[in-house]
C-alpha cells in the first residue's frame, strides 16, 4: 500500500492543530479545575467535570471550524462530540478513580514536586496523567466519528 504524500501531509497538519487545541483545552481546563478544587476547595469530580465543560465547549468550536473544517449538519456533530465527550470523560474519571484510589495517589506529600508545592499534589498529579488517556482516546473518536469526512 503506498501511502499518499498529500494526504500524509494533510493528516500530520491536523494533528498538529489537533494538539495546539489540546494545549489550548488542557490550559483551560487545569486552570478551572485548579481553581475549584485548590482554591475554592470542591470536589476534585466536579472541579473535573467542570473544567472538561469548559474544555468542551473551547473544543467543539475550534475543532469544527478549524481542526477539521466540516460542513456536515452542526446538531449531529455536536451530538457525537457530546457523546465521545461523555465516554472519554467516563475512561478518564475511571484512569483518575484507580490511581486515586487504587494507588493511594490521593495521599502524595504535597511537596511531591520540589519546585511547584501545592494543596492535594496528588489529585493535580493524577488530573494530567489522566487527561493523556482522555486526550488520545477523545481524538480517536472524533477523527473517525465525529467529524469524519463522508
Amino acid at each position: 500500500m503506498k501511502i499518499d504524500k498529500a494526504e500524509a501531509r494533510e493528516t500530520g497538519i491536523q494533528l498538529l492543530k489537533y494538539a495546539v487545541i489540546g494545549v489550548l483545552n488542557t490550559l483551560i481546563t487545569l486552570v478551572v479545575f485548579y481553581i475549584l478544587n485548590t482554591r475554592l476547595g470542591l470536589s476534585y469530580g466536579i472541579s473535573n467535570v467542570v473544567g472538561y465543560i469548559f474544555g468542551v465547549i473551547n473544543s467543539f468550536l475550534w475543532n469544527r471550524n478549524w481542526v477539521f473544517k466540516t460542513k456536515n449538519d452542526v446538531r449531529r456533530e455536536l451530538l457525537l462530540f457530546v457523546c465521545g465527550f461523555l465516554l472519554c470523560l467516563a475512561l478518564q474519571l475511571c484512569v483518575s478513580w484507580i490511581l486515586l484510589e487504587g494507588f493511594g495517589w490521593k495521599n502524595l506529600p504535597d511537596d511531591i514536586i520540589p519546585f511547584f508545592p501545592m494543596q492535594k499534589a496528588g489529585q493535580n498529579i493524577v488530573m494530567i496523567l489522566a487527561m493523556i488517556f482522555y486526550t488520545l482516546a477523545n481524538y480517536a473518536y472524533n477523527r473517525f466519528v465525529t467529524f469524519r469526512i463522508k
